[in-house]
């Protein structure tokens, strides 16, 4: 599927989200490939979502947390693995960094292997700046 970047647009529309489709999307993850749909829901309530679009068929997505005071966590950002390669991740990146909601606040991520992709957008590694708590249960 190249070139899909012209065909392809977002939407912070939680109502065009395909559950089903996310839930795949997130098995191809190698943080999120465990979680239970009924954790993907709550997750979705509880965020500004992003959905990626090709013919209206869910094809990325991505999500940010915040108080929309001081600091926003951006989380789940994924392209279906057969659409990689198109820049989609810019796209779908460019649009979660224009939402106004979120500027002047502290934007935080954390990746294993995008620091790229996030840098290009002024995310710096920090790696003895923050501490983390892992999660007791699913």
């Amino acid at each position: 599927m190249k070139n899909l970047i012209f065909d392809c647009y977002v939407s912070s529309d939680k109502s065009k989200l395909d559950i089903d489709k996310i839930m795949s999307l997130m098995k191809q993850s190698y943080w999120a490939m465990d979680r239970s749909e009924e954790t993907l829901k709550k997750s979705i309530e509880n965020s500004i979502c992003y959905g990626m679009y090709h013919d209206n068929n869910l094809v990325g997505f991505g999500r940010v947390v915040t108080d929309y005071s001081t600091v926003y966590w951006i989380c789940d950002v994924i392209i279906d693995v057969n659409c990689q390669g198109n820049g989609l991740g810019k796209q779908l990146m460019q649009s979660i960094m224009s939402t106004q909601e979120l500027d002047g606040l502290l934007g935080i991520l954390a990746t294993k292997d995008a620091h790229g992709l996030y840098e290009q957008y002024g995310f710096i590694k920090e790696p003895h700046k923050f501490m983390m708590k892992k999660r007791t249960k699913l």
